[in-house]
């Protein structure tokens, strides 16, 4: 398929134009992951100054991966690849598939590793021992009769000569998948308050409303935190609901995100409201009843009778600790006023009986979102890829010829082999083929 003399064929074949590739978009990569992609332009004006914000704009550094000249770059290493493959294919596929047994006997001679033996069995005893000796070590010979003698050819993986074009194969797997992730997949977030449901997210980029196709609801959020004061960890309770049916339950925290029908959601952030849940039991009937309270609000419990509010506030420590000056009535007596921390259970004598209070701060979580249709392309790609580089490094494709001829009256054997590649481990494989036949009585072959 070469096409000799054809400069564009030769270019785009080129070894040199696939190693610019390679190196231009590693060099790519690595600035893309040291520079914050998708940020406002006022973010990059503060981190970097407005020349240089004004030179990633004109280069699209902050949205790079989606920019004309690095998919450019891909495309043109793409049709390298294709050009390069069908250009070296026919060569290879010539050495796979090739008559071994019609290689001239002068050439093995020249091989390395041989060895040569001498015997005096007939040359078609000795043929048909040879070929058993080598069935019963994995070879599988093939026999053909010559002019000079008999030749044996056995060879084992000739398909590891593929093993690059399974690599490059692979790469093209990847960069379709993350083709079809740009086309259709899609990237978001939303802040989404405790007991809050919603179908969409909002489109990273253009702010839009992406719908789900199913409602995701927070049911709790959770903070903890190291002895500094420094938050620990913050998890998310999350459900998904489908036509009002639950679906899926999973706590999520940082690096363990839930899945659901193409889409991940990440916990990313949270952010805390001057609001808190403020449950009410009343310890005599087990009658129990959560408020959202904002401070200065006053809240009725219209059944149970009774009246509270949040008449002052101590706001959250670095700990998250935080305390609320409670004033409630049940309309029987004079009312109470005590405080409420967060982490605290406070019971309320009154008249007909005791109630307890309970608090919490009222979160809302932030989500990253994402939806890569094309991520399974790129697993296997990836998989692809291992195999490739496992069959094209670490494995070799391994030929043996023998070469059984009569001469000076004695039968004459000449034990040959090549391998593309790791010659030395052949090497012990040809020894121990070697050790076979030399042990081999009904050979009496003695090395010459």
């Amino acid at each position: 398929m070469k096409k000799k003399g054809n400069i564009f064929w030769d270019f785009f074949a080129s070894v040199k134009l696939a190693l610019f590739c390679f190196f231009t978009l590693a060099i790519a990569s690595i600035v893309g992951t040291i520079i914050p992609q998708n940020e406002a332009p006022a973010v990059y004006i503060q981190k970097y100054g407005a020349q240089t914000a004004e030179i990633f704009r004109l280069l699209n550094i902050p949205d790079m991966y989606n920019s004309w000249w690095f998919v450019s770059l891909l495309a043109l290493f793409s049709i390298n690849l294709i050009v390069c493959s069908f250009d070296r294919l026919p060569t290879v596929w010539k050495m796979v598939t090739m008559d071994n047994l019609a290689v001239k006997t002068g050439r093995i001679e020249k091989l390395t590793p041989r060895n040569s033996y001498a015997s005096s069995r007939p040359v078609a005893e000795v043929a048909a021992g040879v070929k058993e000796v080598m069935a019963a070590a994995g070879w599988k010979p093939d026999q053909r009769e010559i002019k000079e003698g008999t030749l044996l050819f056995a060879q084992k993986t000739p398909w590891v000569r593929f093993g690059v074009y399974i690599v490059h194969l692979s790469i093209l797997v990847i960069f379709g998948g993350a083709i079809i992730g740009a086309l259709f997949g899609s990237k978001g977030s939303i802040m989404l308050r405790e007991k809050g449901v919603s179908p969409y997210i909002f489109e990273r980029g253009t702010g839009e409303r992406l719908p789900l196709g199913f409602d995701l609801r927070v049911d709790d959020f959770s903070m903890t935190y190291y002895d500094n004061g420094s938050p620990k960890e913050y998890r998310s309770d999350l459900t998904v609901l489908q036509n009002g049916k639950e679906m899926l339950q999973k706590s999520i925290v940082v690096n363990d995100p839930l899945k659901y029908n193409g889409f991940t959601f990440y916990q990313s952030s949270y952010q805390a409201y001057e609001e808190y849940w403020v449950t009410i039991q009343n310890q005599t009937t087990g009658e129990k009843q959560t408020f959202m309270a904002r401070p200065g609000a006053e809240i009725k419990w219209s059944q149970a009778g009774i009246t509270f509010g949040i008449i002052n506030l101590l706001p959250p420590d670095q700990w998250g600790r935080y305390r609320l000056k409670i004033w409630f009535s049940d309309n029987k007596g004079e009312p109470s006023v005590f405080w409420l921390g967060g982490e605290t259970e406070v019971s309320v004598e009154r008249i007909d009986g005791a109630y307890g209070f309970k608090s919490e701060q009222v979160y809302a979580t932030g989500l990253q979102v994402a939806k890569d249709p094309g991520v399974w392309p790129v697993y296997i790609g990836c998989t692809m890829m291992l195999l490739g580089l496992i069959v094209a490094f670490f494995l070799s494709h391994k030929r043996v010829w023998v070469y059984i001829k009569e001469e000076e009256g004695e039968t004459r054997l000449l034990v040959a082999g090549s391998a593309n590649k790791n010659k030395v481990a052949f090497e012990n494989i040809f020894d121990t083929l070697a050790e076979k036949l030399e042990e081999n009585e009904t050979l009496a072959l003695n090395r010459v």
